[in-house]
C-alpha cells in the first residue's frame, strides 16, 4: 500500500486505526494456521489440511482526480468553491459518490470567507465538507478560527468548530479571542456560540460562562450561566452573574439578572443596569445597593456610581446608611462622595438616627454631611436647612437651621429654635445640645432661654433668662441654671394635687434640681422679688410672662409629620429673633 494510500484512508473516517486492528487479526489467523497449536501441545507434525481456495477479495478501485479551479463567479450567493487540494479521491465503493476524499493544503472559499485544513470530505452538491487537522477560516484581515476539526453544513450555513483535547478553539477578532472546545457558528446570521464552557478576551476584560454568544460584526456578545467578568489588566473588579450582555467594542456589560460587582472601594448589588468596565461607572435601576469600604450603603430606584471617585448619586426613594453612626439619610435625591466622608440629600429628605432605644426622624428641605478639616484636626459635621423639623417618640423641636459637630458632640440650633418633651417647651435664639454616647449630657441656651410647662387648662409654669443650661442624667433632666435677668411664673401642686395660687418672681440667678424630671427644690439669689396670688384673685395678665408663647400647633406630631410645614412655623421663621422682642420690650 503506497504512503499516499495510507494518507488518503488517515482522512476517511479514521479508517487506518481501523484497518491496523483488521490486519493484527490476520496475522494471528496466519499463526495458527502456520502450527502454532502443534508447538504448543507438542506435536511436531501436524496432519497437513485439505487446501481450501479463500474467494478473490476485490477493494473499491480508487480514482485520483486532478483538482481544477472553476472559472464560476467566486462571489456567487450561497456558493462553496474548492480552491485547491495536493489530492483529490473518489471511488466506485458507493452507490453514488456523497462527497470527494482532499488531502494537502485544502482550501475552500465561500464569498470573502477562506477555510484551510490538512484533509477534508468535500460533498460538492451542497456544498458541505467535513475538515481535518490544522483547520483555519478566515475573513479579511479581521476574523480568524481555528480548529482541529470542522463540519459545515453549506444549506445552513452552520459551522462546527472543535477542539482535540489538548488545543481548544480559537475565534480571534481583531482585540477579541474567544477559545471553547466547541464553537458553533452561524455564517448566515454571523453569530457565534457554545453551551460547554468558553471564555473571551478582550483588551479590557476577561469572560467566562458556561454558555455563550458573539457577533463579529456588533461586537455584541451573551453569557448565560455561571458569568464570571474580570479586568484584563491592573484594575481590580469582578462581576457575577447568571446572564450578562456585553459589547467588546464600549466594554460596556449590561445587567440583566442579580449581579454582584465587587472592587476594592465597593460591592454592587443589582439585577438591570449598565457597567462601563473600562471608565468604572455604573448606572442602576430597580432598586440596586451599593456596599461601600467602610461599611455604607446607598440605594435607589436610579443609581449613578464611579467606582474611581468613589462618588455614588441616587435618585427616587434614596437611602444612605452610615453604620459606624448609626444613622441613615433619606431623600427624593441625593449622593455620595467616599473618599470625602461626605453626603447631599434634598426633595423630602430625612435623617434617621437610631443610636438610642428610639430613632430620631430629622427632616430639612436639604441635608449635607461632610469633613470640616483644619490644620491640626478633622471632624464630622451635619447640616440641615431650611424649615428643619425632627421627632422621637419622648422629644420633637424645629428651627430655620441645625448642624451637628462629631468632634464636639454638639448639636446647634439657629433661628427660633424650640424643642418639646412631654408637657414643656423650651426656645430661644440658639440651642445647644451636648451628646454623651449618643444620649443628651446637657442643653445650654447662651443669648435667651424661655421654658414653659403647660400645667392644667390655661396656665403654665414659666421661666426665663438671659442664659440657661440644663443638665441631663440617663436622658432626664437634674439641674437647670438661669442667669440674668430671671424671670418666674410658678404654679405649686397642693397636697390634694391642685392649684390655687400664682408666684411670679424676678432674681439675677436661679437653680432648680429636679429627680425623675419632678422639681424638687428651687433657689434663687441675691435678691428676690416676687408675689404671691391666689388663682381666685388673679388677673388673666398676670398668668403669663411677657415673652410667653406655646406653639403646639407647630409641634411634629409623628416621624412623616415632620415634612407638613403648617403656615404657622413659615410666619415664625419670618419673624426676628425671640431675644430681639425681648431687648425691644425691654
Amino acid at each position: 500500500m503506497s504512503n499516499d494510500d495510507m494518507h488518503r484512508e488517515a482522512a476517511d473516517a479514521g479508517k487506518t486505526t481501523h484497518d491496523n486492528r483488521r490486519r493484527g487479526g490476520w496475522a494471528v489467523a496466519c499463526l495458527l494456521a502456520l502450527g502454532v497449536p502443534a508447538l504448543l501441545s507438542g506435536h511436531p507434525d501436524p496432519p497437513k489440511a485439505p487446501a481450501t481456495e479463500l474467494p478473490p477479495v476485490n477493494p473499491p478501485k480508487r480514482y485520483e482526480i486532478k483538482p481544477t479551479v472553476p472559472g464560476t463567479d467566486r462571489h456567487t450567493p450561497g456558493k462553496v468553491f474548492l480552491e485547491r487540494a495536493d489530492r483529490l479521491w473518489t471511488d466506485d465503493s458507493r452507490d453514488s459518490v456523497a462527497y470527494q476524499i482532499l488531502v494537502g493544503n485544502v482550501q475552500f472559499r465561500k464569498d470573502d470567507m477562506f477555510m484551510y485544513c490538512d484533509s477534508a470530505h468535500f460533498y460538492d452538491q451542497e456544498g458541505s465538507f467535513d475538515a481535518f487537522g490544522n483547520v483555519r477560516m478566515e475573513q479579511g484581515d479581521t476574523l480568524f478560527v481555528y480548529a482541529d476539526e470542522l463540519n459545515y453544513n453549506n444549506p445552513e450555513e452552520m459551522a462546527v468548530f472543535y477542539g482535540n483535547g489538548v488545543q481548544e478553539v480559537r475565534l480571534i477578532n481583531n482585540d477579541v479571542q474567544l477559545t471553547t472546545d466547541v464553537f458553533n457558528y452561524d455564517l448566515g446570521q454571523d453569530l457565534g456560540y457554545y453551551t460547554n464552557g468558553g471564555t473571551l478576551t478582550d483588551t479590557a476584560n476577561v469572560l467566562t460562562s458556561i454558555y455563550g454568544e458573539y457577533s463579529p460584526t456588533t461586537k455584541d456578545a451573551q453569557f448565560r450561566l455561571d458569568v464570571v467578568l474580570k479586568d484584563n489588566g491592573e484594575r481590580d473588579f469582578t462581576l457575577e452573574t447568571e446572564e450578562l450582555l456585553y459589547n467588546t467594542d464600549n466594554h460596556i456589560a449590561q445587567i440583566v439578572k442579580p449581579s454582584v460587582i465587587t472592587t476594592d472601594s465597593a460591592t454592587v448589588y443589582s439585577s438591570n443596569g449598565m457597567y462601563n468596565t473600562e471608565a468604572d461607572t455604573t448606572r442602576l435601576y430597580d432598586r440596586s445597593l451599593i456596599k461601600t469600604r467602610r461599611g455604607n450603603t446607598l440605594t435607589g430606584d436610579t443609581l449613578f456610581y464611579d467606582q474611581v471617585a468613589g462618588f455614588g448619586q441616587a435618585w427616587g426613594n434614596m437611602v444612605l446608611t452610615d453604620s459606624a453612626r448609626q444613622s441613615a439619610l433619606e431623600g427624593g435625591y441625593g449622593c455620595y462622595f467616599e473618599k470625602q466622608d461626605s453626603s447631599f440629600a434634598t426633595i423630602r429628605a430625612r435623617l434617621l438616627e437610631y443610636s438610642k432605644k428610639d430613632t430620631l426622624y430629622l427632616h430639612g428641605d436639604t441635608i449635607r454631611t461632610y469633613v470640616m478639616r483644619s490644620d491640626s484636626d478633622s471632624t464630622h459635621v451635619m447640616t440641615a436647612y431650611p424649615r428643619v423639623r425632627f421627632w422621637r417618640i419622648d422629644l420633637q423641636g424645629l428651627c430655620d437651621s441645625l448642624s451637628v459637630v462629631e468632634r464636639d458632640s454638639l448639636m446647634y440650633m439657629h433661628r427660633h429654635p424650640i424643642v418639646w418633651s412631654g408637657e414643656r417647651q423650651v426656645f430661644g435664639n440658639i440651642i445647644q445640645v451636648h451628646f454623651n454616647d449618643s444620649t443628651v449630657d446637657w442643653a445650654k441656651l447662651p443669648e435667651f432661654g424661655f421654658v414653659a410647662e403647660h400645667v392644667g387648662d390655661e396656665f403654665y409654669n414659666q421661666l426665663t433668662g438671659k442664659e440657661m443650661l440644663a443638665q441631663f442624667a440617663d436622658g432626664s433632666i437634674s439641674q437647670l441654671d438661669v442667669s440674668g435677668n430671671v424671670e418666674n411664673i410658678m404654679l405649686p401642686q397642693e397636697n390634694d394635687s391642685t392649684y390655687n395660687k400664682i408666684i411670679s418672681s424676678t432674681s439675677s440667678f436661679l437653680r432648680a434640681h429636679f429627680n425623675d424630671s419632678t422639681l424638687r427644690k428651687l433657689t434663687m439669689w441675691p435678691e428676690v422679688d416676687g408675689t404671691v396670688t391666689p388663682l381666685y384673685l388673679a388677673k388673666k395678665s398676670i398668668y403669663y410672662l411677657p415673652q410667653f408663647k406655646w406653639y403646639e400647633a407647630l409641634r411634629p406630631k409623628d416621624k412623616d409629620d415632620i415634612f407638613n410645614v403648617p403656615p404657622e412655623m413659615e410666619a415664625l421663621l419670618k419673624e426676628p429673633d425671640p431675644g430681639l422682642r425681648r431687648r425691644k420690650v425691654n
